[in-house]
């Protein structure tokens, strides 16, 4: 799974990738509808494919974000010295525990383009391709353990509430 965070003057939003060990990919587009630094982008995609990640039933899965400095706090290198930095911290343990395995990489901006592009639809408000998830949140995760959101749907042309469970991508579960 790659994920990012995008602000820029016109909004906020994040990127989730999952790539299966065959190579099939989801995208998720997340707008976030509330004033949130970077950081706090980059946590909110993170968190927001991890529970796409427990939804579909995942439960080994790697996770690549390209930023160092929400790497380092998940894997517990560096601590998280904000408030609402430890909220997501928090959140992330408990998500933590429904993976037998969980790792979290640094990678390089250049290596994170996919969902860099779909973080950038989400902040942009831009009209999302065909074959992408979008969402729209309203409140923080972590906060309350719980982020307010909308329905998710498909792009352009395309009705539905969130993956059909019964058509999820072969990813390993042990």
């Amino acid at each position: 799974m790659y994920f990012d965070g995008a602000l820029n003057r016109d909004g906020t939003g994040t990127g989730v990738l999952f790539i299966s060990p065959k190579g099939e990919q989801l995208k998720y587009v997340l707008q976030l509808l509330f004033k949130a630094t970077n950081n706090a982008a980059e946590y909110e995609a993170l968190i927001h494919g991890l529970r796409i990640a427990v939804t579909l039933g995942i439960k080994r899965l790697l996770a690549y974000g390209d930023s160092k400095v929400i790497i380092q706090q998940v894997n517990k290198d560096w601590e998280c010295t904000k408030e609402k930095m430890d909220a997501y911290c928090r959140e992330i343990r408990k998500l933590e525990t429904k993976f037998y395995g969980l790792e979290f990489h640094h990678v390089p901006r250049d290596n994170n383009v996919a969902a860099d592009v779909l973080s950038k639809l989400g902040s942009k408000r831009s009209i999302v391709p065909p074959g992408v998830f979008v969402q729209a949140l309203r409140s923080p995760h972590g906060q309350d353990g719980r982020g307010a959101s909308h329905k998710a749907r498909l792009g352009p042309g395309h009705r539905t509430g969130g993956p059909d469970p019964r058509h999820r991508l072969a990813f390993p579960n042990h």
